[in-house]
């Protein structure tokens, strides 16, 4: 989840580069919660990919042209604490098969691979020329019925 909403707020922020918005705002259009949002813009700000510029007139914006924020290193922020598989995190291994087995390895290669593919691309990639990406963030605020 907190992949998603970063590669969300990226984007979201790209769309407005190089302005400023608001965390609100991101929460709104990429329909999470203001609270897992902020905890997502705090680590993308700690990694050097966001700005934010607290109180009145403050907001998030991205530290780095969009050319320069690579997918694979944002999705590698967010997973990297997270091993794959239990045989992959040596402090918690337990798998009696460890050993003897060949999955790791096989693992390994497939998630090397992923990221490979992943650095590639840039956040450019993401939202040049995506109209309907700039629509989707573009969208009214809902109007309260009450």
């Amino acid at each position: 989840m907190r992949t998603n909403l970063a590669m969300r707020t990226l984007m979201h922020c790209a769309t407005r580069y190089p302005g400023s918005l608001r965390t609100a705002d991101v929460a709104r259009a990429c329909n999470a919660s203001f609270h897992h949002v902020a905890q997502v813009v705090n680590q993308l700000e700690s990694a050097g990919f966001l700005n934010t510029v607290r109180g009145r007139g403050g907001g998030i914006s991205l530290a780095q042209p969009t050319d320069a924020i690579v997918i694979g290193q944002v999705i590698r922020l967010f997973e990297a604490d997270m091993p794959f598989a239990e045989c992959m995190d040596r402090d918690r291994n337990t798998c009696p098969l460890a050993g003897a087995c060949r999955l790791r390895g096989m693992l390994c290669e497939a998630l090397a691979a992923f990221y490979g593919t992943l650095d590639k691309y840039t956040l450019t990639d993401l939202v040049r020329g995506n109209t309907g990406l700039q629509a989707v963030f573009e969208m009214p605020e809902p109007q309260g019925t009450g």
